[in-house]
This record gives C-alpha cells, sequence and structure tokens, in this order.
C-alpha cells in the first residue's frame, strides 16, 4: 500500500478523521487504498523550525540542485504540511536562506501545486475572504478550513465577578480581570501570534501596544500551547481568554449538559464586533517529498465537497465519506460552495464570508514575539506590580493628576532602540522596518531584547515607587 506523510499541528481526532476518508476517497477514485502517516512534532514553528533543518542538511549534503532547487523525490520524507495559519505557510515559501556561489538565496520549501487556473476558481471563486487571500498566488499554499480568532469566557466566572460578558477585546483590559485572563505565549504560537498581530493592526501602533500591555498585566500565565487557555477557561482556572474560534467553539459543547442551550452552558465564545481576523488554514506540498503525486490528490480530497465536509458535518457513524464518522470537528471550510448548498447540516452555523473583517494586518507581526516578551512576559511579576498601583492611582480621586500622568507615561512607554551602528532610534511604526532587520542578526536580536527587557522593568519599578512615595507620609518619603 502507498503511503502519504503528512506533518501537521492538527488535533489526533482530526488527523483520524481526514487520514481514513482520504483513503476512502482514494479507494473510489483510484482503485488502491493510501496509508496517511501524519507527523505531529507540536505547533507551527516547532514544525518549520524541523522542515529547515531538514533541507538545510539536504542542502549542504548537496542533494539539492544548485541552480534549481530540484531534489529527487525521497529527498526530504514528508509528503505535506497540512494545518497552520497562511503566515507559516508563508514561511516554508521565504524563510530558509542557503548560500550559492556566496550569495544568500531563498531556497522554497514547498513548491506550487500545479493545479489549472480553472480548477482553482471552481474551488474558491474570487481569491479572497476578507482581507486575505485564499491561496497563494503561486499556489505555495492553498487554504483548505479558515479560522477566526476571538475570546472563550468562563459565564460563571463572569458572574462572580459581576462583569457582563466580553463583547471586545478591550474587555479583557478590564481591571477587575487581573490574574485571571489565560493566554499563550506568541513565542511559542502562531495562531496566538495571528490573533495579537491582527489586535495591533486594528487599534493602530499606539493603541495598539498600549492595549497589549494590559491585557498581558491582567494574564494569569502564558502557556506554551494554545490549547491549554480554553481548557483552564472551562474549569473555572480563568475567567477568559482569546482563542482559536474552533478552540472556543468545541470547549463550549464539551460542557454542554444533555438538551442545554449553548447560550447557557458555562463556557462561552465570541468573535468580538467589528474585528474580527479571518485566516486560511492552509496545506502546502513540499519540496522533494516521496510521493507528489498523492500529495495533489490528498489536495484535491480535502478540497472537494466530500471533503470539506470533514469540517462542520455532525458525526452520524456511517461510512459513507461525507462528514466525520466519529468526532465533531467544528471546523469551517474554505470553499464558499459548502455555506451555499450544505450549511443546513453544518454544527456550526456561522459564515466567515460574512464575518471576515476587511483590515489587512499592518506588518508589524515579527515585534509581537519580542516586544511581548519584555514587555509581558520576561517582566510579568514587574508589570502586575505596576498595573495594581495605576489602577490604585486611577481609582482614588484625590491622587494627584501630575504623578498620575507621569505613572501612566512610564507604564505604556516603549524603549529606543540600538542599532549595530551605534545609533539609537525610537521604537515607531516609521523605524520598524530598520528595527526588524537588525534582530535578524541573531546576537544582535538577543542583545536588543535583553535591552528592552531591562527598560520595561526599569519603567514598571517607577510606577510603583510614584505611587508609594506619594502615599507615604512626608517624614517617610
Amino acid at each position: 500500500m502507498r503511503r502519504l506523510i503528512v506533518v501537521t499541528p492538527h488535533v489526533a481526532q482530526l488527523r483520524e478523521e481526514f487520514g481514513r476518508g482520504f483513503d476512502r476517497w482514494h479507494r473510489e477514485n483510484f482503485g488502491e487504498g493510501v496509508e496517511v502517516r501524519f507527523v505531529a512534532p507540536g505547533g507551527t514553528s516547532e514544525i518549520i523550525k524541523q522542515l529547515k533543518a531538514q533541507y538545510q542538511a539536504a542542502w549542504n549534503a548537496g542533494r539539492i540542485d544548485r541552480a534549481t532547487f530540484a531534489m529527487e523525490p525521497g529527498t526530504i520524507p514528508i509528503d505535506l504540511m497540512f494545518g497552520g495559519g497562511s503566515y507559516d505557510h508563508g514561511r516554508l515559501v521565504w524563510d530558509l536562506k542557503v548560500t550559492r556561489a556566496g550569495e544568500t538565496v531563498t531556497l522554497p520549501m514547498s513548491v506550487p501545486a500545479g493545479f489549472e487556473q480553472s480548477q482553482l476558481d471552481e474551488w474558491f471563486g474570487e481569491n479572497a475572504i476578507g482581507s486575505q487571500p485564499l491561496y497563494h498566488e503561486d499556489q505555495h499554499w492553498l487554504a483548505t478550513a479558515v479560522s477566526s480568532f476571538g475570546i472563550v469566557y468562563n459565564r460563571e466566572v463572569y458572574a462572580e465577578l459581576g462583569l457582563p460578558a466580553p463583547a471586545s477585546f478591550h474587555d479583557l483590559a478590564r481591571p477587575e480581570l487581573m490574574n485571571a485572563v489565560a493566554m499563550a505565549d506568541p513565542r511559542l504560537s502562531g495562531s496566538i501570534t495571528t490573533t495579537l498581530d491582527y489586535i495591533l493592526s486594528h487599534e493602530g501602533w499606539d493603541s495598539g501596544w498600549r492595549l497589549l500591555r494590559e491585557i498581558s498585566a491582567n494574564s494569569r500565565y502564558f502557556s506554551g500551547s494554545s490549547t491549554k487557555p480554553p481548557i483552564d477557561v472551562s474549569a473555572g482556572e480563568a475567567a477568559a481568554g482569546l482563542a482559536i474560534d474552533f478552540y472556543g467553539r468545541g470547549q463550549s459543547q464539551s460542557v454542554l449538559l444533555e438538551g442545554q442551550d449553548p447560550d447557557d452552558g458555562r463556557v462561552g465564545y465570541v468573535d468580538p464586533d467589528g474585528s474580527v481576523f479571518v485566516d486560511p488554514d492552509p496545506v502546502s506540498v513540499l519540496r522533494g517529498g516521496p510521493e507528489p503525486e498523492l500529495a495533489r490528490r490528498f489536495i484535491e480530497y480535502v478540497l472537494a465537497e466530500q471533503g470539506q465536509s470533514v469540517w462542520n458535518f455532525a458525526p452520524d457513524g456511517e461510512a459513507d465519506g461525507w462528514g466525520p464518522e466519529r468526532y465533531s470537528l467544528r471546523r469551517l471550510p474554505a470553499r464558499r460552495v459548502m455555506y451555499e448548498r450544505h450549511f443546513d447540516r453544518f454544527v456550526d452555523r456561522v459564515n466567515p464570508y460574512d464575518l471576515a473583517g476587511d483590515e489587512s494586518p499592518a506588518g508589524w507581526r515579527s515585534s509581537i514575539g519580542p516586544m511581548m516578551g519584555a514587555f509581558g512576559i520576561d517582566t510579568g511579576s514587574e508589570l502586575k506590580a505596576a498595573w495594581a498601583s495605576l489602577n490604585r492611582a486611577r481609582r482614588d480621586e484625590s491622587f494627584p493628576p501630575e504623578v498620575l500622568a507621569a505613572m501612566e507615561s512610564a507604564f505604556y512607554a516603549m524603549p529606543t532602540h540600538s542599532m549595530p551602528d551605534g545609533s539609537s532610534i525610537a521604537f515607531t511604526p516609521e523605524n520598524y522596518r530598520p528595527i526588524r532587520n537588525s534582530w535578524r542578526d541573531p546576537e544582535w536580536g538577543t542583545r536588543s531584547r535583553s535591552a528592552y527587557t531591562v527598560f520595561f522593568r526599569d519603567q514598571y519599578e517607577r510606577v510603583v515607587r510614584l505611587e508609594r512615595e506619594r502615599r507615604l507620609p512626608a517624614t517617610e518619603s
């Protein structure tokens, strides 16, 4: 039996359903079965790290043609990358740099899928959902499903706190939620980085960083996995958290009592009004994989209506090739035709084409990890102490406004950046490109992050000191 090797961040239930579904579809259409072997080493960041290492090793060993980048099938032992966001699949195209004849060049790890434009038009129609394309212009990736990013929250905890249900990302910055917001570390989770990037872009540079600082100050923790916050919110370990739509909806469903209305369940999920980012969840054919023909056929299956039905139909236990057999995946398919012809069979009656915002990310994504690491994660205890001091001062009507203004200025301050040539520039959107480029030197990037951390720690300590000095009797100050 032929074997298809797929690397993926997808959960086990999804892997089982699509592995079984492709084998059945392939038997029906080509008269032979296929064993789908899924490799799941972790999130997309870990997957790309491992793929880069494999391609670099093949390049160093001379197994990749230096002129054309051609590779013999099986040079890389994986056929497809299935799942993750469009940004991560874009990294397969541009993220690996190799040296050729003394020149640094880009080695694409994926290859164009090679379908006719008429086939793409049949599958996708207009190549857009909100501000995002549904497939790469050269077919290095194609959307199979789409995801939105919102807020998962515990209704019981919110009731105990006396708060209304969250409706926007700003609601996660309420002072009452201090130590109650579950977060994933954007340095480890591509999906949470996508969410935070869209918040920053939607709010704008100054307002966006303020909001991300406040949400960080309310964080209970920063997990290494984006799957942990919805689970902890469900258990009452946190009031709310950021979540991919299917994690949020799935957790909401999992705690419903028999016959209970989802609106009355313990866990709720909301796509914030006016700021919903919808992103493709693609598949990419990897360069030099062992079974390029099977890889293309897998894409054909996943984008056929039969394959698309697996994402959001309810499981019925029947092996008829439509919908999942055992697990409700609660994902939104990529093809418009599914919403036009099969919407009545969906578990989640949500149409992402109606939901998606039309704002494009501003191009600041690579700043999220370094800056939030410095101002919100590596300085977490200092940030929380400063946030508590600031909110006490804000609630005190007698607190001197000039001192409060100084505290706020220190709390929200952003650092200057030292360039390799010895100059210093402000951390602003106008200067972001040269700052980002300087980070590409690993040593300079590490040095910069360390300097930012020291800067933020000093600012937070100043906030605490200003409040303490104001409240101490004159003889003690």
